[in-house]
């Protein structure tokens, strides 16, 4: 694939040729001069131990990835997202005039 071709959030076929056994999709994160950096977003059963000390992620050569298919056979990455609340002042304030009362 070249490089024009790689937009940041596309789905690709890749293929790593050091840390993967298998062929794997990913969603572009990035992109630099001659790889991109991919989510891995699913993979064959076989590289599950990989993708995790990966932390599924992995930079990829352009000429190692390829438009994406549907997925045979393989597992679906988890993604991890957290979600964070503020909580207000005011709601702190009476929580603690109701334990107070409760006393």
């Amino acid at each position: 694939m070249k490089k024009a071709d790689v937009k940041v959030g596309t789905i690709v076929d890749a293929k790593s040729e050091e840390e993967l056994k298998k062929q794997f999709q990913g969603k572009v994160e990035k992109i630099y001069e001659n790889s991109a950096l991919l989510a891995i977003t699913s993979y064959d059963p076989v590289d599950a131990t990989a993708i995790s000390d990966l932390n599924n992620k992995i930079v990829v050569n352009f000429k190692n990835l390829k438009s994406a298919r549907a997925p045979k056979n393989s597992k679906v990455a988890s993604t991890n997202e957290v979600k964070i609340e503020k909580i207000a002042k005011d709601k702190k304030k009476t929580e603690a005039k109701s334990s107070k009362s409760k006393k």
